[in-house]
């Protein structure tokens, strides 16, 4: 019975993610993105715990993909809010422009 909940409650995640993501307009991706990190570290906590939780094999597959799509959810998220903050610093022209 665990191992549906466990497989209901990932399909679920993966189905909503991609819902609301796909919902979000492109200019406001960015700015959301950076805000909902933390949000992601909660969701590697409740994966880490999933995966310790597993009674078999598939249960203990499942929570082993799930810390590493939130894993990957969390750097990609820190990288674009890195590219975005890049694009605000001044540019230095050097030594010769004055």
């Amino acid at each position: 019975m665990s191992l549906i909940l466990l497989l209901f409650t990932f399909v679920l995640a993966v189905f909503l993610g991609f819902e609301l993501i796909k919902k979000v307009p492109s200019q406001l991706h960015t700015p959301l993105m950076s805000g909902s990190n933390a949000i992601s570290g909660i969701t590697i906590v409740g994966a880490l715990v999933a995966a310790g939780a597993a009674e078999g094999l598939f249960a203990s597959i499942l929570g082993f993909s799930a810390v590493v799509l939130a894993m990957i959810n969390v750097v990609g998220g820190y990288l674009v809010t890195d590219r975005m903050l890049g694009m605000f610093k001044k540019k230095d022209k050097g030594p010769q422009a004055k």
